[in-house]
């Protein structure tokens, strides 16, 4: 189950000019529609038959393909974006539609046997040259090939770029260090359990990802979990073989930062048959992705690490596995939280904040510099959420409304979206226990709210952010060649680092 394979970079981008393409890739980013028109002819006169240039010439569409003179031609275009409802938060992204585009064109480059391509940008921003190589990557990822570390692609790219914005080195890196942690967390996501377990998830952290010294991991055992009274990750784990832990990867910059940290908590139920409370083996099947949060936190460690982000950054990775057992948590058993909070489990199958509670409350209680400003919790918590925005767009919960705005900024701007949802207090009554400070969870509707406030009785007044995620694609879509694990939402919380780095 080496991670060697989706750490390499699946193309070697050459900047150099290419003898003898095989095939060409435009991508026409002029703001100007004139431009490209003109652009676009000048194209179709070098590439097309003569019997091709009339229809071309003729087409509006912002993908085009066709076999020309010198073999077969696509040209991607940018075009004016005009704002949709919801002040453009749920819109398609010049990112998205060019990373999607970019993925896109790799299964037609094999179709059309294109070992060499030539890319040229013309006129464009780096917000379109690096999707179209991110794209490529995320599209070339195939499990099978890589969880045998084989390489499943053998085709040259050469990248040229023309007009103010240059391609370059630095750029190229740039595209290669998003793609490859978008790429950690979906292989991670699929990934059997018998495989991944808190063990093995535990010896790739500390022996496969080969952190700078920038970051130091350091792992809590269940020994350590009990000392720090960290009862409701035991009671969740305690039906497994392979015993809880925590990991916590702490980030510091060389050059030091006066801001505060930001901490980011991931849930990591590694594999959740649901407990007593048992789910249905349809519900069961694809309950390997329940650790999707935790990947997307160690993803994010990982681009935090290597692209030598200024802020300083804390990752826990709560991982146990929910497991049946005679020793597993029972409903109406009471176990006391680290912060303190005596919880009553009401349902062995709302494991999950649980974890995520007893973590987070260590990140939250973090002393003098490395007491964060921030904690995000990130986890496929419900699937009431899914029932509510569909498997794409993540639900947003959060107790600051400038935080709400800018991840759903960012969200929009990566093609990545999430929505914010209502934390509706009264809600938590239903939550209410005649035998403990509160149950693990309510019956009724608003299930994805009261997760989300159970969760905010743990952030102890602190910016508060959770995400509940899906992490999964039910089939292939966009630059995503393959059904499985998404890496949801991992370019979003990049590009909200962007902002408030």
């Amino acid at each position: 189950m080496s991670m060697q394979s989706v750490l390499n970079s699946f193309f070697q981008f050459q900047i150099v000019p290419m003898q003898n393409p095989q095939g060409f890739v435009y991508v026409l980013g002029s703001a100007s529609e004139v431009a490209r028109k003109k652009e676009f002819k000048k194209i179709i006169e070098i590439h097309a038959l003569d019997h091709q240039k009339k229809s071309l010439l003729a087409s509006d569409k912002r993908q085009n393909t066709f076999t020309g003179l010198s073999g077969p031609v696509w040209i991607l275009q940018n075009a004016t974006i005009v704002k949709g409802q919801h002040d453009g938060l749920l819109d398609e992204s010049l990112y998205g539609w060019f990373r999607d585009q970019g993925g896109g064109l790799l299964p037609q480059f094999k179709s059309q046997g294109a070992d060499q391509v030539l890319i040229n940008f013309l006129d464009c921003t780096e917000e379109m040259m690096k999707p179209v190589m991110i794209g490529l990557e995320l599209a070339a990822y195939n499990f099978l090939s890589a969880y045998n570390a084989k390489q499943s692609v053998n085709i040259k790219i050469n990248l040229q770029s023309h007009g103010k914005i240059k391609i370059s080195k630095s750029l190229v890196e740039s595209a290669h260090l998003e793609a490859r942690v978008v790429q950690i967390a979906r292989h991670l996501v699929n990934l059997p359990p018998n495989d991944l377990n808190p063990d093995g998830y535990e010896k790739i952290v500390t022996k496969e990802l080969n952190f700078p010294k920038t970051l130091q991991v350091s792992v809590w055992d269940h020994k350590k979990l009990a000392a720090e009274n960290m009862n409701l990750m035991l009671a969740t784990g305690k039906g497994a073989t392979s015993q809880p832990r925590m990991i916590h990867l702490k980030y510091r910059p060389k050059k030091a930062s006066t801001k505060k940290p930001i901490a980011f908590v991931g849930k990591g139920i590694t594999f959740d048959t649901g407990g007593l409370d048992m789910k249905p083996s349809s519900g069961m099947r694809l309950m390997k992705k329940d650790m999707g949060g935790s990947a997307a936190v160690l993803a994010l460690a990982y681009w935090v690490a290597y692209s030598n982000y200024s802020r300083p950054c804390d990752f826990y990775l709560a991982l146990a596995e929910n497991a049946v057992d005679a020793a597993s948590m029972r409903p109406s058993d009471l176990y006391r939280s680290r912060a303190g909070y005596l919880v009553e489990i009401d349902n062995t199958d709302a494991e999950g904040r649980l974890v995520l509670a007893d973590a987070m409350d260590v990140a939250v209680t973090q002393k003098g510099k490395d007491e964060p400003e921030i904690v995000v919790d990130i986890a496929t918590l419900t699937g009431a959420i899914k029932v509510a925005l569909g498997a794409d767009v993540a639900g947003l919960f959060t107790n600051n409304d400038v935080i709400a705005q800018q991840m759903m900024k960012a969200g929009q701007k990566a093609g990545e979206p999430n929505w914010r949802i209502p934390l509706v207090q009264k809600y938590f009554g239903s939550m209410s226990s005649n035998f403990a400070d509160f149950k693990n969870s309510a019956d009724g509707f608003g299930g994805a709210i009261t997760a989300a406030l159970f969760l905010e009785k743990f952030c102890r007044g602190k910016k508060w952010v959770h995400l509940d995620v899906y992490c999964w694609t039910d089939k292939s879509t966009g630059a995503l060649s393959s059904a499985g694990g998404s890496g949801q939402p991992v370019q979003s919380m990049i590009e909200w680092l962007k902002v408030v780095g």
